[in-house]
Parts: structure tokens; C-alpha cells; sequence
């Protein structure tokens, strides 16, 4: 197969629309999504996701207000860490700090709106794009296997899978995305309060911006909560 013979067929699958999967199906992928996030020992091994999707948006957030983006990092404990340079103070400071705890659940929500228009292998490779691009700025080697691993999955199903394997990936993905949402802030708020802990993304916030710091944990709970409810509207609709 020739080059433009390979890059039709690429462009034809990426922009082609699927059927919608049965109800049943799309429950089910509520129901997994629902058992990776609930359980702790199995949130503390899919929590690595919500992770690379926290920096991620850390990252990109950065870049979009034209901060210069040193690396991310990716720990084994799930957390992480994204270095950028910049004015410390100002709109790009305070958007960047905004965008990790925000991104997972809006990223689910835009994945919704992609499913609710029948375009899942869009979504899978709107993934491998996305996920190409953070591995060109990870700085650890934790940080790239789990890269690697996350998009390795979404290219072979998005490229080998059959149309039923690459719905219940896409519904799954996107139903964990919009539950995830909301535990992270959840644990938040709780490490705040027990531990004290004032490094926080919502403390960073609150001296960068004169808010308090509870005020931006309830901004990252009304997102990831809104988000789960139009997601969750759109994914049964």
C-alpha cells in the first residue's frame, strides 16, 4: 500500500461515524469504569491515568498560554509534577495551576460529546495524538513506560479492534474519565485537612489569585460534578 493509499485510509476510518453501541453495553462500561475508581486497591493502579491526564492538562495549559514547558513527571505513587517558566504571577500562572484537577473530568466531557456523535475511532486516535505529545515532554522513566502503555493500548484497538471492542474501550475510557473526576478532589480537600498540606494546587491558587483555597477545591468539584452529569446525559442519551 502506497503512501496516499495509507493516508486515505487513515482519514477515512478517523473521520467515519459508527453505529451506536447497544444500551446494555454502555452500561456495562459505567458499571467497570465505576469498579476501576471505587475500590482502593484498584484506584491505586488506575489512578495512574487520572495522573497522566492531570499533568497533561497541567502542560498543555501551559503551552497554551505560551509558558515554556521544561517536563512533566509521572510517579508510582500517581503523583506528578509539571515544571514550566514563565511570569510567576498573571492569568498563564493561574490558568496553568487551574488546569490539572479540571482536566480529566473535561476530557471525559468532550469524549462524551464525540460518542454522543458516533465517532469513536475519533476519539481513539484524538487520544494518540494527545498522548504522543506528552511523551515528547516526559523527564522520568515511570513517566514514559505509562505513556507508553496508555497509548500503546489506544492505537493497537484503534487500528486492530473490531468496531464492538473499539466502542467498549472509547464508552469505558470516557465513563472512567467523568467518575475520576470526582475523587481526586475529593482526596484533596481530605489531605488538606488532615495533613495540613499547603502545596496543593488549590493553595497555589489561592496566593496566586487572593481566593481561598476552599473556594478553588469547590471550583474543581462543581466542574468534575457538571461534567459527569452533561457526560453521563450525552453517553444514555
Amino acid at each position: 500500500m502506497d503512501v496516499a493509499a495509507l493516508w486515505r485510509t487513515v482519514t477515512d476510518a478517523v473521520t467515519a461515524t459508527q453505529p451506536a453501541p447497544p444500551r446494555w453495553l454502555v452500561l456495562a462500561c459505567a458499571g467497570a469504569a465505576l469498579l476501576a475508581v471505587l475500590p482502593r486497591p484498584l484506584w491505586r493502579l488506575s489512578r495512574n491515568v487520572v495522573t497522566i491526564a492531570h499533568e497533561g492538562g497541567h502542560g498543555l495549559a501551559a503551552l497554551l498560554t505560551r509558558r515554556r514547558l521544561s517536563g512533566i513527571r509521572l510517579h508510582s505513587d500517581t503523583s506528578g509534577l509539571t515544571i514550566s517558566s514563565g511570569p510567576p504571577t498573571g492569568p498563564g500562572m493561574i490558568l496553568t495551576a487551574a488546569a490539572g484537577y479540571t482536566a480529566p473530568p473535561l476530557l471525559g466531557l468532550g469524549g462524551a460529546a464525540l460518542l454522543a456523535g458516533q465517532h469513536v475511532t475519533q476519539l481513539l486516535w484524538i487520544s494518540v495524538v494527545l498522548l504522543a505529545g506528552l511523551l515528547v515532554m516526559i523527564r522520568n522513566l515511570y513517566g514514559l513506560l505509562s505513556v507508553v502503555v496508555t497509548g500503546g493500548a489506544f492505537f493497537l484497538i484503534s487500528w486492530y479492534g473490531s468496531s464492538q471492542l473499539q466502542s467498549a474501550f472509547a464508552y469505558a475510557g470516557v465513563w472512567f474519565l467523568l467518575l475520576a473526576g470526582v475523587r481526586p478532589v475529593l482526596e484533596l480537600q481530605g489531605k488538606r485537612r488532615r495533613e495540613g498540606a499547603r502545596s496543593t494546587d488549590a493553595d497555589q491558587l489561592a496566593r496566586l489569585t487572593g481566593l481561598g483555597p476552599l473556594l478553588w477545591v469547590t471550583v474543581f468539584l462543581l466542574v468534575a460534578l457538571v461534567s459527569l452529569a452533561l457526560g453521563s446525559a450525552w453517553l444514555l442519551g
